[in-house]
């Protein structure tokens, strides 16, 4: 996560008082955008996916229409970057979570390329795309409103807030800022730096459980007793998760380079789209999307699924969310990775049945998410709130020790700005911040 490190004064009690007005406000606004994001995907899904088919008599969950819907989705994505004023802003494989503005005209066609493919079933989040627009958007509305409140602090309240929203609680964001705010120069206290943060991660938070009710919770069998093996198995199975992501992390750059030497926005994501569309078609639906409802559903029915079986849908959703990222798709990494996560760590449990299941995709979302967002926190976060049961906290902090020593050195699932070539001066004039 980027951020610059401005002096800041200690804020007073008065001054935080004040502060939590704007910071409620953008809170609310962040969770609203998200959730508009979220529905008008959710509404193309069910236009492709259920209404279309259902009317034509067509089985949705067939390869073919699979491979149709997302060549499809490939063609209005690329025209959308393209031909859209702002081209989609920067290309999501080059942006982390938490980035400087981006201009807001760029806003709309970033919008537009993120809806189209959440609901295409693109096997991208909604994370970087809504995080860069709430932040666009809420420092220049803030700018005018409150010329007083500093751009930084808007900033790190919109991506605070945007965070909270979609994990749908404002512990994820006090995670991740932990760190963020600790490194800002000045400022008092780490609670005072945490403070406004925090309040527009809950109001964040609170606004998009009212509207949408977010959960990352997978129901699985009760999990009462630690045992020694479990402690095993929650370092084995993190750390071949992490490895699973360490192979996503060093392919990244030559499949972005790749698709990128093609040169043109809609000959890039098309052909991306052509890869996914035979990659979909090879996995079934359940690798299809961001992952999160289908990640519920890979654990709950885990029986109806062979070891290989299992095996194939790890391969091919790591090798969508490639592609995907790639191929100048605009969306997040994470919430696929968090689904590869829990994938393996269902493997595990098949392979080995004496493997809590619990324990399992706990350590496998913790490893692939570690991998995927260089995040401790947010990795043993995602794992707790995958089984909903806090003894498995103590298996993850110990687990997350080796998964990080073997992280902490390798490149980052980010492809470094200086490293990109513009597919076409029209795009690159999108991208500017």
């Amino acid at each position: 996560m980027t951020t610059s490190q401005p002096e800041l004064a200690a804020p007073s009690v008065r001054q935080l008082l004040l502060l939590s007005i704007p910071a409620v406000v953008i809170g609310v606004i962040s969770g609203l955008a998200l959730w508009v994001v979220d529905e008008l995907g959710d509404l193309l899904a069910k236009g492709y996916w259920t209404a279309l088919p259902d009317a034509l008599g067509i089985d949705p969950s067939s390869g073919w229409w699979i491979f149709a819907v997302l060549t499809f989705t490939g063609l209005v994505v690329g025209l959308t970057i393209w031909l859209v004023p702002g081209h989609g802003g920067p290309d999501s494989a080059t942006t982390e979570l938490i980035a400087p503005p981006i201009r807001p005209m760029a806003v709309p066609s970033l919008a537009l390329a993120a809806i189209l493919g959440l609901g295409g079933g693109v096997s991208l989040g909604p994370e970087n795309p809504i995080i860069a627009i709430n932040i666009s958007l809420l420092v220049a509305l803030v700018g005018r409103l409150w010329k007083a409140v500093p751009g930084q602090l808007v900033m790190m309240m919109a991506a605070s807030a945007t965070l909270g929203a979609l994990f749908g609680t404002p512990v994820a964001a006090a995670l991740a800022f932990t760190g963020v705010v600790a490194s800002v120069k000045g400022g008092g206290a780490l609670w005072d730096k945490l403070f406004l943060p925090l309040v527009a991660a809950a109001a964040g938070s609170i606004t998009m459980t009212l509207l949408a009710h977010p959960s990352f919770a997978v129901p699985m069998p009760a999990y009462t007793a630690i045992t020694g093996w479990d402690v095993v198995a929650a370092l084995v199975v993190g750390a071949i998760a992490t490895a699973v992501g360490l192979v996503a992390v060093y392919l990244f750059p030559v499949v972005h380079r790749l698709f990128h030497a093609i040169g043109h926005p809609v000959l890039m994501t098309l052909a991306g789209a052509v890869v996914l569309g035979a990659l979909g078609a090879l996995g079934g639906p359940i690798t299809l999307f961001k992952g999160l409802s289908q990640m519920g559903e890979l654990v709950v029915n885990r029986a109806d699924y062979s070891a290989g079986q299992l095996a194939l849908i790890v391969v091919v959703k790591l090798a969508a969310l490639l592609i995907a990222a790639s191929a100048g798709f605009r969306g997040g990494r994470v919430f696929p990775a968090v689904f590869i996560g829990a994938a393996v760590g269902t493997l595990a449990a098949a392979l080995v049945p004496a493997v809590p299941v619990q324990v399992a995709v706990a350590a496998g979302v913790m490893g692939m998410t570690l991998a995927a967002a260089r995040d401790g926190w947010i990795a043993i976060f995602v794992g707790v709130a995958v089984t909903q049961n806090l003894l498995i906290l103590p298996l993850l902090a110990l687990a997350i020790l080796p998964a990080w020593l073997m992280v902490t050195k390798a490149p980052e699932l980010l492809i470094p700005t200086a490293a990109v070539t513009p597919t076409s001066p029209r795009a690159a004039d999108g991208a500017g911040r």
